[in-house]
């Protein structure tokens, strides 16, 4: 115990500044964990959550969510834009990262990362506002095109055809610069000599980048997909909550909208908090599983 002291005292600095991250979390994320009681009772304001009855039976707002007309639905567009922006939304971030990183010329390459990095923080009321002046089909920039080139125009915003193309091009643009930047920092790890043996034996820029580059960022590849997994049911609310419209909803209503629709706009907390759990529950199995899939690859993450 004695030694475990002299270990934190020695590397007390390090310690003073991981202080507001184990605040934040035990502040934010493990006391409001309390509440996850409400999925099992019947909550009304008035008794709070300690003195509200239990719900009879105590799987009643889980059956209830299972039973509404609108879980299939909103299961399958939720599974169905989470799976379309983890597998077109890995590529591009590893793709344009290789491409910096074989850039030499410094100047143009801090402009072209601090050109792809600013839409990261735009809000998504932002982006809405770009895509409205582009695709709007009355007076979009695309639409005017397609007029002007004879076509008629394409209801971008309001197909179900076209919106989930829409919601993942979107969230790739948007995120492309910064999503490059973890597999940059991975890349500078990478021991250089092997690059210099690897000239020394003939190898172009390609061969080194598919017997390199990539192999170096391997693991960095399986650690972003495991957590991006146990987001499966995050569909990404902010965003399809800002663009979506009523014309949509088959192919666009996801858990989270619906819940808030369904749930906290009707004041159905009970309701949404069994959701959030069942999201959660999904998102832990889908973290394990990954995991050991990815040790039998060879990657240990945990």
């Amino acid at each position: 115990m004695k030694r475990l002291g002299n270990v934190i005292w020695s590397n007390r600095a390090f310690y003073f500044m991981l202080l507001p991250g184990v605040i934040y979390y035990i502040i934010f994320k493990y006391i409001p964990m309390y509440g996850i009681i409400i999925a099992f009772k019947d909550f009304n304001f008035s008794d709070g959550i300690l003195f509200s009855g239990w719900a009879d039976p105590w799987y009643k707002y889980f059956k209830m969510f299972y039973e509404s007309p609108y879980f299939t639905q909103v299961m399958s567009n939720t599974f169905i834009i989470s799976l379309y922006k983890l597998i077109f939304g890995i590529v591009p971030p590893i793709f344009f990262a290789v491409l910096l990183n074989e850039c030499r010329v410094r100047w143009f390459n801090s402009f072209i990362q601090t050109l792809t990095y600013m839409p990261h923080f735009f809000s998504w009321v932002i982006i809405y506002g770009i895509l409205l002046a582009l695709l709007s089909e009355n007076s979009g920039l695309v639409n005017q095109w397609i007029k002007d080139s004879g076509g008629s125009p394409i209801n971008f915003l309001t197909s179900t055809e076209l919106f989930r193309g829409v919601l993942v091009g979107s969230e790739i643009w948007k995120d492309l610069g910064w999503g490059a930047i973890i597999y940059l920092a991975a890349m500078t790890g990478i021991d250089p000599t092997l690059y210099e043996a690897a000239k020394v034996d003939g190898a172009g820029r390609f061969r080194m980048i598919w017997h390199i580059t990539l192999p170096g960022i391997r693991s960095v590849m399986v650690m972003l997909l495991i957590l991006k997994l146990g987001h499966i049911l995050d569909a990404g609310f902010d965003q399809i909550y800002i663009l979506y419209n009523v014309q949509v909803y088959p192919v666009a209503d996801i858990l989270d909208t619906w819940v808030f629709r369904t749930g906290l706009q009707q004041l159905n907390f009970s309701l949404a908090a069994a959701v959030g759990l069942f999201k959660s529950f999904v998102g832990m199995i889908l973290i394990v599983l990954s995991n050991r899939l990815a040790k039998h690859w060879g990657e240990n993450i945990w």
